[in-house]
């Protein structure tokens, strides 16, 4: 009995330090990004100054700074963090993969940051300015912007994180295709739930108001179209390589 529950008990505490090690370098990391907040925060701010409507940030509390500061670092330090910790849950499943499939492990882990990136600089080059723009510009010319610091940076950040992880749908199409876990038939039967199950999402998801939405929704849909060409290209290789070694 002894002998079968100490491999589970090692898993579990392997687990336990590659968590451990995981949040060390958050910490690590969340530390330095507050030493450089002050720059992080000035590109944060940058969008509201380029924008036609005149924008006012003010602090409307004593420590709103600080919250901002300290927020923005550890989401500066997890999103620095994501390939080690990447790295640590490869460590703790490698072992039960076999050659093949260990050989893909890089290459999807370059691919989904580079993914998040571009999805991050859609929003902050692109979305965010629109957005800035359409609803600050709405204001009568006898109404002032003044917009609360922490306020427009929760709108900011929350644009930024959530285009980062909506685009990364492909890699999550190519990672399960590779494993045979979905198909581009599976993937066309349900297109209209799909679709359905992303304006919810971006309702929830995004400032409530249609137009950030639909922002939001659109790109979503047109993902989950790449989506399915990527798992149509990876379902094709699983089945010629499945035909070759027959």
């Amino acid at each position: 009995m002894g002998n079968n529950e100490m491999p589970f008990l090692d898993h579990l505490e392997e687990l336990r330090w590659r968590l451990i090690r995981s949040f060390i370098s958050i910490l690590l990391l969340t530390i330095v990004a507050f030493a450089f907040s002050d720059l992080f925060l000035k590109y944060l701010i940058l969008p509201a100054q380029k924008i036609k409507a005149p924008i006012n940030l003010q602090v409307l509390k004593v420590q709103a700074i600080f919250v901002v500061k300290l927020e923005l670092a550890v989401i500066v330090g997890v999103v620095a963090s994501i390939p080690y910790i990447l790295y640590q849950i490869w460590g703790f499943i490698a072992p039960g993969l076999n050659q093949k499939e260990k050989k893909y492990i890089w290459p999807i882990i370059l691919v989904a940051m580079i993914s998040f990136l571009v999805g991050a600089s859609f929003a902050y080059f692109i979305i965010i300015p629109y957005a800035l723009d359409f609803f600050l510009g709405l204001a009568p010319q006898n109404i002032a912007n003044n917009i609360a610091l922490d306020y427009y940076f929760g709108f900011m950040v929350r644009l930024i994180l959530v285009f980062g992880i909506v685009f990364e749908l492909p890699v999550l199409s190519m990672v399960l295709s590779m494993f045979g876990l979905i198909t581009p038939k599976f993937l066309r039967k349900y297109r209209r739930h799909a679709i359905v199950v992303f304006f919810i999402a971006a309702a929830i998801l995004t400032p409530h108001d249609p137009t950030t939405q639909i922002l939001l929704a659109v790109p979503m849909v047109l993902l989950y179209e790449v989506t399915i060409w990527v798992s149509f290209f990876f379902s094709q290789r699983r089945k010629t390589k499945a035909l070759k070694q027959q």
